[in-house]
Order: structure tokens, then sequence, then C-alpha cells
């Protein structure tokens, strides 16, 4: 997995966060649209049960990020559990940034996002989490 992400993507993201994504390998986008910024990891992977094992990952940073937490995350193309299902509340799809989504309906309690603290690096790890549980 090679980092790539245009300079201009990237001036829309805090550079703390631009250079996690690019540490960790990630080949991203950042992108504009209806007031809030949106972060597209491609070729993100997905842990069994899941299928396929890995697929565009969508966060949308609300405004006031960092200060502001992100909700829920989405995937493109869908990912189900291998059994077929969908897994728990991602049965919804809409549309971001040009591409139809399936949403995770995933809402990370305010407890857990730390203002000015929390960035990609600890969001990441919360889905991260959230996937190994498999549901």
């Amino acid at each position: 997995m090679s980092a790539v992400a245009t300079t201009t993507s990237k001036a829309l993201i805090p550079e703390v966060d631009a250079d996690f994504l690019s540490e960790k390998g990630y080949s991203f986008d950042v992108q504009p649209e209806n007031g809030a910024v949106w972060v597209i990891i491609r070729d993100f992977p997905f842990p069994a049960p899941y299928t396929p094992n890995q697929a565009e990952l969508l966060v949308q940073l609300p405004a006031g990020y960092p200060n502001a937490k992100p909700d829920m995350f989405w995937t493109s193309p869908d990912i189900k559990l291998s059994s077929g299902a969908w897994p728990k509340s991602s049965d919804v799809h809409e549309t971001h940034c040009g591409r139809t989504c399936q949403r995770w309906s995933r809402h990370f309690p305010d407890d857990r996002w730390r203002p000015g603290t929390d960035n990609m690096r600890s969001y990441l790890a919360s889905i991260r989490a959230e996937l190994a549980q498999g549901l």
C-alpha cells in the first residue's frame, strides 16, 4: 500500500491526520462536500467475517473537527458478513463524493472523543475495534 494524496486535498485536514495516513501507507483522498470534509481511504482492510476483505472507507469530518467528533462511517462497495447478511445497522445506502456508499450507523459515545486531542488515528482505531466484533 503506498500513500497517495494530493497537496490540495491534504490541506483540507489537519497535518497530523495527513501525516498519520501517509505514515501508515494508506492511499487516500480528501474531498469537501456539503460543508464537511470526507477522507476516502482506498483498499481499507476488513477482517473476517466480512466480505470482501477490503473496500473504500469514507469518514466524514464535521465542521469544527477535531473538536467535533466524526460520526458513523461509509464503505464502497458493500461489505457483508460471510453468511451474506448485512452487518448490524449497515443496510442503508447514501451517495457521497460521487459514489453510492453503504452507511455503517455506528455512534461512538461522546466520552470516547477527546476534543482537540483525538484525530484520525484514534477514530480509525475505534472503527477497527468495532469491526473486530464481527457484527
